[in-house]
């Protein structure tokens, strides 16, 4: 459609419509998603986005052109604490210390004497199982339902 001519009344509502029925297979991934993560982190919803925060923080960008041994970007872990974490997540520092020190007793994060935070290889390990058998396929089936409904 050109930018100064509407589309009639009937393709409106259709593409409303299809809009709204997206939306609602996204909300009703993530409220999905989000009930699994209550579950696994013994139901603090906290815990999974700061540990996923430390993660990111952990892995930054990778090395460019660096590749370690299976052809995979080359990352070295880079450290965080409490402090980039508050400011990553917008929390009170408090409050993210405790949740660390939650996710340090679970065994998911370790922290070193100078307060620099690492996520541990049991939970790379753990959760990376996780989003390859349970993530992953849900969120590719709710994307390809997502395209269909917008008639790709």
């Amino acid at each position: 459609m050109d930018a100064g001519i509407e589309a009639p009344p009937a393709e409106k509502i259709r593409k409303q419509r299809m809009l709204r029925d997206v939306a609602l297979l996204l909300a009703k991934h993530e409220v999905r998603n989000m009930k699994r993560w209550f579950e696994e982190f013994d139901r603090d919803i906290m815990l999974p986005i700061l540990l996923g925060e430390i993660a990111l923080h952990n892995i930054g960008t990778p090395s460019a052109g660096a590749v370690d041994g299976e052809g995979l970007p080359e990352c070295t872990l880079k450290p965080c604490n409490a402090y980039s974490i508050a400011a990553a997540t917008g929390l009170p520092r408090e409050t993210v210390r405790r949740k660390v020190a939650r996710l340090v007793e679970l065994g998911w994060v370790s922290r070193r004497k100078n307060g620099h935070l690492y996520v541990s290889s049991g939970a790379l390990h753990h959760f990376g199982h996780l989003m390859s058998s349970r993530e992953l396929p849900d969120l590719i089936d709710t994307a390809d339902r997502a395209r269909r409904l917008l008639g790709d």
